[in-house]
């Protein structure tokens, strides 16, 4: 690597990753891209022609294909306006000229499960979603997290996020648990946002919950997740998660604010985990 680790570098992506990232040496990319819906970010036009938009997606593709260690993965958070449910697919088709889509993630941002169905908890509601107005679309309450590897073949720690069973005798029944009480998580993840009270407590509009890359990176299995990577760093949240679990990282964003708080928001969880390791 020919810069520094645990830092976010306030420059484009692709000329970040050009200059700093050597060939094959990021082991995770977690990752959301601006959704191009319009979104109030501070340096960046999110209202770009679609072609555009796509064309530059997969030129941040390709780079990060450069990058990334033949056993990497690249987790992708996509998500898209009612009205237009084709952008992440849109998305993932491009990156897909360049990476394999190995497996494809519902993040749930909210659930809603009623109480003849919740086996006995009574009505569940867990999360919370931005809603529409309108009679045409449902409130959308999820996100994609696609997950990219170089030939499909990348063999993931599925109990590092597992859970446990609800029917305790299936950890002997089948033959997958080994007698352990936990199983595979699926594929759809349930992440709620925490919730804010102003801007100051978000200062970025579209952020994702650190839990979201800490899952990502505890998937792709921590003994082999030395380096992440986030191009859009925004404010930190994906560093913020590597650093805590004892990754080293490296970000760039645009919007030298943004990057301001990331850097600070790091450098507290490094703080903390030379704290813990003392």
């Amino acid at each position: 690597m020919r810069g520094e680790r645990n830092r976010v570098y306030a420059v484009d992506c692709l000329r970040g990753m050009r200059e700093v990232l050597d060939d094959g040496e990021v082991d995770v990319v977690v990752t959301s891209p601006p959704y191009n819906i319009g979104k109030r970010y501070g340096a960046y036009d999110d209202s770009r022609p679609r072609g555009e938009y796509l064309d530059w997606i997969e030129e941040v593709a390709a780079e990060c294909r450069r990058v990334m260690r033949d056993d990497g993965s690249c987790f992708l958070n996509v998500g898209h306006r009612p009205r237009d449910p084709w952008l992440p697919w849109e998305v993932a088709s491009r990156v897909g000229r360049h990476l394999v889509l190995q497996n494809v993630i519902v993040w749930a941002k909210s659930v809603a499960i009623p109480a003849e169905d919740s086996g006995g908890l009574g009505d569940v509601l867990l999360g919370h979603y931005e809603p529409i107005a309108g009679r045409r679309f449902l409130n959308n309450v999820f996100e994609y997290v696609f997950h990219f590897t170089k030939r499909g073949d990348v063999a993931l720690d599925r109990l590092a996020i597992g859970v446990p069973y609800k029917d305790k005798r299936n950890a002997s029944r089948w033959a997958g648990a080994g007698g352990r009480d936990l199983r595979c998580r699926g594929n759809v993840w349930f992440v709620p946002h925490e919730t804010v009270r102003s801007r100051a407590e978000r200062p970025h509009p579209a952020p994702f919950p650190p839990k979201l890359p800490e899952l990502c990176i505890k998937l792709h299995g921590l003994g082999r997740a030395r380096l992440v990577l986030d191009p859009f760093t925004g404010i930190g949240n994906t560093g913020v998660a590597a650093v805590r679990l004892g990754a080293d990282f490296v970000g760039f964003e645009i919007d030298e604010g943004y990057a301001r708080v990331a850097e600070a928001r790091i450098r507290a969880a490094l703080a903390a985990r030379g704290a813990g390791g003392a």
